[in-house]
């Protein structure tokens, strides 16, 4: 059901960017594919400016900031630096049709950028969300570590 409505809403938007910023690069397959294995390569992937431990920008700190606050097991995330790679920066816009970097995917699938991440923060989607990929860290790690 949440996930649903998600996107309905996320797919209302698109339209509106794909339009305003016109996706037609046409992503290259070898890029495709590194994107598709790079999301698949954990339940939560963040394509993001800088790394976890040194973003290079507001948003992307943001974003890192919420999913360490939500409890993201390290395990189960994995984080890509689009600075590092030109066609990968440009080739994640492409590929999501969605226009800003940081970009969130949990298990697969595309969930949005760091607008739409605080928001759900503030409604407790993300916290479900995260909860359904089982991608918090178990709540007795969590207790041995204090």
């Amino acid at each position: 059901m949440f996930a649903r409505s998600f996107i309905t809403k996320s797919s209302l938007l698109r339209p509106a960017f794909k339009t305003q910023f016109n996706f037609q690069r046409f992503l290259s397959q070898e890029t495709k594919k590194a994107i598709e294995d790079a999301i698949s390569s954990a339940p939560v992937v963040l394509f993001m400016k800088g790394t976890p431990e040194f973003p290079q920008c507001g948003f992307s700190r943001a974003t890192i900031n919420m999913l360490g606050q939500q409890g993201v097991d390290p395990v189960k995330f994995a984080a890509y630096n689009v600075l590092e790679d030109p066609e990968l920066r440009e080739g994640i816009k492409e590929f999501s049709e969605w226009p800003t970097i940081p970009q969130l995917y949990v298990n697969k699938e595309f969930i949005g950028g760091c607008d739409i991440i605080m928001n759900m923060a503030q409604t407790g989607d993300l916290t479900k969300l995260l909860e359904d990929a089982d991608a918090l860290v178990p709540e007795e790690e969590e207790e041995q570590e204090k």
